[in-house]
């Protein structure tokens, strides 16, 4: 971690509202190398979930500004001042991008935190370092792609090229505003794309920081351009635009499924979703250490507010060691996440991202109250913090696999505690389920931990650890957890496209 991390992890509550009160910022569309507003001059507000109270406003986009991006975007592409700049060239604009990220680290912080009401320690220590990461990781890759010769008949050449797609559009959701941003944006900026940017409407402020950083890292005007708006008529605009070679969305499945639809309706562009799941941590009799498994597994659900795709929300817990589990983590988690001020870097759970959300996450407390599942801890609004979007960490034991609980996404700080009587049992609750992105299971069984890697239906599985990984790993799911992959090189692969050359020779 740099030094300007670590001066920034030292600050107080205090501190961090001292900076707030002087904080200026103007959220905007950014077109062209441009901020503007929306074409039609309407807004609409953007409010904090810790406070309840509105902290900014946003353009409302429609389809006269999708369009005015997506053509800007084009220009630029066709006019070769990205697309076809040396590789050294574009690897040199986003290492400086890269280094410009880290610098603002605190406007970034800020900014997401504002927006969503995520912990202020969670931004210094993840989202912003992982998210200049991703740019230095994708940078380095520029001039390592290569094309290929094929072995064919000697009076041919044959040769094939990888080229960018042209216009991508990015749709991209809110519990990492930045984060999920900079995996899509990394590898379509690297391949020579030119991009149009759609954030969450509940976190729009970030992305503009990002485009005006692009643009001081020497990035050319048109190349990176951001519209705000709501999902249902901006993002629906840049699904549908005829001119747009590929979405790449993060979501709800209800959403992504739509991408497709508006893919077919329009020109048949390309379409990646990462669409979220209902990941099983699977704790089985002989786990190494109890404790070790009991705090990654309080993590896995309880991290980002619950609000994570990966989210471990269903514990599939051998019955053996099913009560001390329950015990044990009980303890860990009621310890370790408490929900406060956003602000203050001591906290570790801060609000949910809106109301709205807040109250999606109510009723699926309401719902496993009413189904019977046994609460053993939380189930509703922290008190005192009763003016924000919050919601307490909650455990549910007793759970069955046919409960609401146990096959809805919450996306939110509930767990739901499962019995199981082996792996081959809990193989078959972890892959019942319309999701498939990621899981983990906690053993010193060498056959079962290879078994469970084989067999489990997800895209992402750790065995005795969970939510390990780097840069290298393939990010994305199996089912409706969606069709892409993130932060790996295979994502290269998605904002490009292969061309075969064949040369005839000897006239």
């Amino acid at each position: 971690m740099t030094s300007l991390y670590q001066t920034l992890g030292q600050r107080s509550a205090a501190d961090w509202q001292q900076r707030l009160s002087t904080f200026q910022y103007q959220i905007s569309n950014f077109i062209d190398g441009q901020p503007c507003p929306a074409l039609s001059g309407e807004t609409f507000e953007v409010v904090n979930p810790a406070t309840g109270k509105v902290h900014a406003s946003a353009p409302r986009s429609g389809d006269a500004d999708i369009d005015v991006a997506v053509k800007s975007a084009r220009r630029a592409f066709k006019s070769g001042s990205w697309s076809r700049l040396a590789p050294r060239d574009r690897m040199a604009v986003l290492y400086r991008f890269a280094a410009l990220i880290d610098e603002n680290a605190e406007a970034f912080a800020l900014l997401d935190v504002l927006d969503m009401g995520k912990p202020i320690t969670d931004m210094l220590e993840v989202d912003v370092p992982y998210s200049a990461l991703s740019f230095q990781f994708f940078a380095e890759t520029i001039d390592k792609l290569e094309g290929s010769v094929t072995s064919t008949t000697p009076e041919a050449l044959h040769y094939i090229l990888r080229q960018p797609l042209g216009v991508v559009g990015l749709i991209v959701p809110w519990n990492y505003p930045l984060l999920m941003a900079a995996w899509k944006l990394a590898p379509a900026l690297s391949m020579g794309n030119s991009v149009v940017l759609k954030p969450a409407e509940q976190s729009p402020s970030s992305a503009v920081l990002l485009a005006q950083l692009f643009m001081q890292a020497g990035g050319p005007p048109g190349v990176f351009n951001v519209v705000q708006g709501y999902g249902a008529e901006a993002g629906a605009a840049l699904a549908l635009h005829m001119n747009v070679d590929k979405i790449g969305f993060t979501g709800s499945v209800e959403v992504g499924k739509k991408m497709f639809i508006y893919a077919g309706q329009s020109n048949m562009k390309r379409v990646t979703t990462e669409c979220g799941g209902k990941s099983p941590q699977i704790i089985l009799a002989d786990v190494a250490d109890l404790d070790r498994a009991v705090s990654y597994a309080v993590n896995g659900i309880y991290a980002n507010q619950g609000e994570v795709c990966n989210a471990g929300s269903r514990l599939l817990v051998q019955d053996s060691i099913y009560d001390a589990f329950i015990e044990r983590f009980s303890e860990v988690a009621q310890g370790r996440y408490l929900p406060g001020d956003p602000f203050d870097p001591a906290t570790r759970m801060g609000s949910m991202v809106s109301f709205q959300q807040q109250k999606r996450v109510l009723g699926y407390i309401d719902k496993a109250n009413a189904e019977g599942g046994r609460l053993v801890f939380g189930g509703g609004v922290p008190r005192g913090l009763e003016h924000g979007a919050y919601v307490s960490p909650t455990l549910y034991a007793d759970v069955s696999p046919q409960m609401t609980l146990a096959r809805e996404e919450v996306f939110g700080p509930v767990a739901a505690a499962i019995r199981v009587t082996g792996l081959g049992h809990a193989l078959e609750i972890a892959n019942d389920s319309i999701y498939g992105l990621a899981a983990s299971v906690w053993t010193q069984n060498i056959d079962k931990a290879l078994t469970f890697a084989r067999d489990v239906e997800a895209g992402i599985v750790w065995v005795n650890c969970f939510d390990h990984g780097d840069m290298t790993q393939p990010w994305g799911g199996f089912k409706q957890s969606g069709n892409g992959r993130d932060r790996c090189l295979e994502a290269l692969t998605q904002y490009s496209q292969t061309k075969s050359v064949w040369v005839h020779l000897g006239g």
